[in-house]
């Protein structure tokens, strides 16, 4: 990604406090915020405070630095918020439904079956064996 369009990162806008943001924790490479549309109470994002797209682009510190600060943070909303259970979430481009271009997790507290997030539902069922096994014969290759 340019610099003009890091520049334009609502995410890089926060982390330089050119926008304001419920800050829930920092450190010296992530920031955590509450999401200004929760999907649940206690929906918090976590950000690294260096731009990186997504997972594919984001470096190997940052991206543990993230996660370390993700389980933190998750601590604080079970302490303190109770939920019976925290989603991860963390989407890569537009057809999965990125939104923000820049690197996040989302932690969103539930309650199932009782919150309503039917879209973090789907019941798992048996796959096609063969098709399984050409699609995991592809990306080992991949590696």
């Amino acid at each position: 990604m340019t610099e003009q369009n890091q520049s334009e990162c609502i995410f890089c806008q926060i982390v330089a406090k050119k926008i304001p943001c419920f800050k829930v924790y920092e450190d010296e490479r992530t920031l955590a915020f509450s999401d200004i549309n929760p999907l649940a109470d206690g929906h918090t994002l976590v950000i690294s405070k260096n731009h990186a797209v997504n997972l594919l682009e984001i470096t190997p510190g940052d991206l543990a630095a993230v996660h370390q600060t993700s389980q933190k943070v998750a601590h604080a909303i079970m302490k303190s918020l109770k939920p019976a259970g925290i989603a991860v979430l963390q989407l890569n481009g537009a057809g999965a439904n990125q939104v923000v271009m820049h690197y996040h997790v989302h932690l969103i507290p539930r309650n199932r079956p009782n919150d309503g997030l039917t879209v973090l539902e789907w019941e798992a069922k048996p796959g096609n064996m063969k098709a399984v096994e050409r699609h995991y014969k592809k990306i080992v290759e991949a590696i």
